[in-house]
């Protein structure tokens, strides 16, 4: 699709469904960086990655120790390594290329969700979000695990340890939303009481504290692909967006930094202070009408875009919003729920997965604006009455003679300068994996062993002649000798015919050139329908000269 025809008016976001991916029953998904790959977890414990170009199956990651539903797969930063999360309580890093297990955890509790550490290009660190537990950091050398805090009380320094909440069956629970900010030296954590803490992994330490409003718990948080905005769902059906003020580089210095500078005698009214000076309420989407529960939200790849997935069962609802808070599309599909969402890396494309375990890919549905072709065309919703200028036939229009080209043709062209992709991430590297290469998959047995057969037939056939051209030659042969009289006896008997003169010297010439062998099928299929006997007797080999030899 050429750009320049696309109607710039029209928004940038997904309308239809384009395609849909079928493999088993796929769980969860995951783009790479610049969106080539597509990783997808199914519910057997193998990890399929798509390449989205070609929307095949580019390579399978199955560990015979996993048999469990994968419950999230990330992506390092270079796409060299994927982390996949199970429900058997496992963290399995695999190496992309070579399709080969690199380390394999169990943890106590079941991961929901499971992230590498984005500022390395080879991470060993991961956060990992566990069905009852807190969030915790995992080194996947060692698999020493570090339980990060998420509530902070007025005692002490400051940091409790994690809290386990009652529901009223009796059992226990955590929230567990944490994610690492763009850079990966500090980690955001949202709990039950509506608190979002930034934390220092490394020192096991809160920094920052940032309230919501209204204390609901906070299911999910997200941070936007250029690490801006921060994504919150909460509890109350709103999602709220925070602008991050703090630097995307050097955050836990900045952070140290605000700490010192605010001086509180109270340690949680303190971590606030610093908290308001980290994260600003943007924005705040909701359905006001239905007040429904959001899923798997998420932002666009340039962050112009929020989208997030109706939690109702039996709808396969999307809604998408701008940045300024306008409800802009509703994406329906089949009536399936929405198990998980994502949104293209570059191109105005969403991915979600259905509960049957079906991928579909909702992609623009593009007006073309042919008149771009012509930059100086206009395209009328009525006649008009047109005056020609003066000069407009004139070889050298006089408008053109005024003109002088700013371009100087001298000027080497710089062809070796790659521009920047402006959706892209600002660092680039060229150990990035974009591509898998192909490997060719073995043929079934049986099918080479038709094939291989069929192949032998054909030769057999090249050198032994077809069967059509053998019949042929069979009629050939019993036009050119004279038909044997029926020792049978009785009425059946043939009579025998004399050859006149003619004829004898017509099958004389015969036995001198033989028969031209036919090239061509349809000639083939001619002599097959007009037998040469036919052909003969019209020519008069076998004439019957009035009387009979008895």
């Amino acid at each position: 699709m050429n750009a320049p025809i696309i109607d710039p008016l029209q928004g940038d976001f997904p309308e239809v469904i384009e395609e849909y991916l079928e493999h088993g029953v796929m769980k969860c998904i995951a783009f790479n960086r610049r969106g080539t790959l597509l990783a997808a977890g199914c519910s057997d414990g193998s990890c399929v990655i798509w390449d989205f170009e070609t929307r095949g199956i580019a390579k399978e990651l199955r560990d015979k120790d996993c048999t469990a539903a994968i419950t999230s797969v990330c992506w390092s930063k270079y796409g060299h390594r994927i982390l996949v999360s199970a429900a058997d309580k496992s963290l399995t890093l695999w190496d992309v290329v070579n399709g080969e297990k690199i380390t394999r955890i169990v943890l106590q509790q079941t991961p929901l969700q499971a992230r590498l550490h984005p500022g390395s290009s080879m991470p060993s660190v991961c956060l990992a979000c566990p069905l009852s537990s807190a969030p915790m950091i995992v080194d996947l050398s060692t698999g020493g695990t570090t339980a990060l805090p998420v509530i902070v009380s007025d005692m002490g320094n400051g940091v409790a340890p994690p809290s386990r909440n009652k529901i009223p069956d009796g059992t226990s629970y955590t929230l567990t939303a944490a994610c690492f900010n763009k850079n990966g030296d500090l980690v955001y954590v949202g709990n039950s009481k509506g608190e979002i803490l930034i934390v220092d992994h490394k020192n096991v330490k809160v920094l920052a504290i940032v309230p919501i409003s209204g204390s609901a718990m906070i299911k999910n948080i997200v941070f936007s692909r250029n690490g801006q905005y921060l994504l919150t769902n909460s509890n109350d059906r709103v999602i709220r967006i925070y602008e991050n003020i703090l630097p995307l580089k050097d955050g836990l210095r900045a952070l140290d930094d605000l700490n010192k500078t605010i001086k509180e005698e109270d340690t949680l009214e303190k971590l606030k202070a610093v908290g308001s000076k980290c994260l600003v309420l943007f924005r705040e989407f909701q359905d006001s009408i239905t007040k429904i529960h959001w899923k798997a939200p998420c932002f666009s790849g340039d962050g112009e875009w929020v989208i997030a997935a109706s939690a109702i069962k039996g709808e396969h609802k999307m809604y998408i919003w701008d940045r300024a808070g306008h409800l802009v599309k509703i994406l329906e599909g089949p009536k399936e729920a929405v198990f998980d969402l994502v949104w293209h890396p570059v191109h105005p494309i969403i991915v979600s997965v259905s509960l049957t375990g079906l991928v579909y890919i909702w992609a623009k549905d593009y007006t073309e604006n042919w008149s771009a072709f012509a930059p100086d065309f206009k395209e009328l919703e009525e006649n008009e009455e047109y005056v020609e200028r003066e000069d407009e036939f004139d070889l050298v229009p006089e408008t053109e003679k005024v003109k002088e080209s700013d371009i100087n043709e001298d000027d080497e062209v710089d062809i070796a300068t790659v521009e920047k992709d402006p959706l892209s991430d600002s660092d680039m590297s060229q150990e990035e994996l974009r591509f898998l290469p192909a490997i060719p998959c073995p043929d079934d047995p049986q099918q080479q062993n038709k094939c291989v057969g069929s192949s032998s037939k054909l030769i057999d056939s090249n050198h032994s002649g077809s069967p059509l051209s053998e019949e042929n030659e069979q009629a050939a042969h019993n036009a050119s000798s004279p038909p044997e009289e029926d020792t049978a006896g009785g009425s059946q008997s043939k009579r025998k015919r004399k050859l006149s003169e003619k004829g004898l010297e017509l099958q004389a010439e015969k036995v001198k050139k033989p028969m031209k062998t036919l090239k061509s099928s349809g000639r083939l299929l001619k002599t097959k329908n007009k037998p040469v006997d036919d052909e003969d007797d019209g020519n008069g080999l076998y004439a019957d000269d009035g009387s009979d030899d008895y």
